[in-house]
């Protein structure tokens, strides 16, 4: 087995090589200087089975191209099987023809990875999960839920007394999932989206009076969906708001939204690089995925099940 690590998640790669007691696969993942992607196998990985760790994240199709080329220059180098570990899978938010003349972008890109030489995929939290069947070959999807509750617990005192909240209605499943765990009660907000990356509150789902109240989402991108609704909480009389998020795209003035919003801190996982002006931030805090990611890459290599992670 071996681990190839691309530029997007070079830190959670090394760590997830930690949690295996194996060193990343020598490898060179450059730019040419009109920035085309260069990458080049410095060992031999002929009959090897090589997971390839790299979320497409911002640089978004930068990033993407990265993980092609590795693919392809593994592909090239008669590696056995390679699995593509994505921990954010990009472009999943467009999933479905939401109108006339628009693309299903996750099944492009579904389709470019297969094509590129993927045997097999293993992501996290995919935006929804009819993206599993985009793909042909087997594609795993790890929950976060069980690692931020876990986190929940040790941070939080009398857990069955949080109430737990979708900040939309698509994110019930997701939300339900992490209060079964801590025994808590579950609240919904109805939401109202009017153009991409933005959203009202229109009603609260759930008496969250006087409750301290945990936002779940898998994505967070601009903040104004948790923002908004935390401050909807709020005016519906909860004590306190936090929120715990799968991924934390973070993109334009996302980090100063969050830190001058009502929220008592945002939880991510590491399944994106946190942004260099978030190391500074109070209300920004990370979870790390790689023992997460290292046992689900052990045991596919050892074609061991998957899913008991979870039982």
């Amino acid at each position: 087995m071996k681990l190839l690590a691309g530029n997007s998640n070079r830190t959670l790669a090394e760590a997830v090589a930690s949690h295996l007691d194996l060193p990343l696969t020598k490898a060179q993942v450059k730019r040419f200087a009109d920035n085309e992607v260069w990458v080049t196998i410095d060992e031999n990985v002929r009959g090897e089975d090589v997971f390839v760790l790299q979320s497409t994240s911002y640089p978004t199709n930068d990033n993407l191209m990265e993980l092609l080329i590795c693919i392809d220059a593994l592909r090239r180098a008669s590696a056995k099987r390679i699995t593509a570990v994505m921990p954010y899978f990009g472009y999943a938010r467009q999933d479905r023809k939401t109108g006339g003349r628009t693309p299903i972008s996750a099944k492009l890109v579904s389709n470019l990875i297969e094509r590129a030489g993927a045997d097999r995929v293993l992501t996290m939290d995919l935006h929804s999960g009819q993206i599993q069947g985009f793909f042909d070959i087997p594609t795993d999807n790890l929950l976060s839920a069980p690692l931020l509750a876990n986190d929940i617990k040790e941070n939080y005192e009398k857990t069955n007394e949080l109430m737990i909240v979708s900040p939309d209605v698509g994110g019930v499943v997701r939300a339900l999932a992490v209060a079964s765990r801590l025994n808590a009660e579950l609240a919904i907000v109805d939401k109202r989206r009017s153009g991409p990356g933005k959203s009202e509150v229109a009603n609260i789902i759930g008496d969250v009076s006087g409750r301290r109240c945990i936002l779940f989402d898998d994505i967070i991108d601009g903040g104004g969906t948790l923002c908004n609704a935390a401050q909807a909480l709020v005016d519906g009389g909860a004590t306190e708001v936090s929120a715990y998020v799968t991924h934390g795209v973070l993109s334009g003035a996302a980090i100063d939204r969050v830190n001058a919003s009502i929220l008592k801190e945002l939880v991510m996982t590491d399944s994106i690089a946190a942004p260099d002006r978030a190391s500074d931030k109070s209300k920004l805090r990370y979870v790390s995925c790689d023992k997460l990611l290292g046992e689900a890459i052990r045991r596919i290599a050892n074609e061991e099940s998957v899913s008991k992670l979870f039982d």
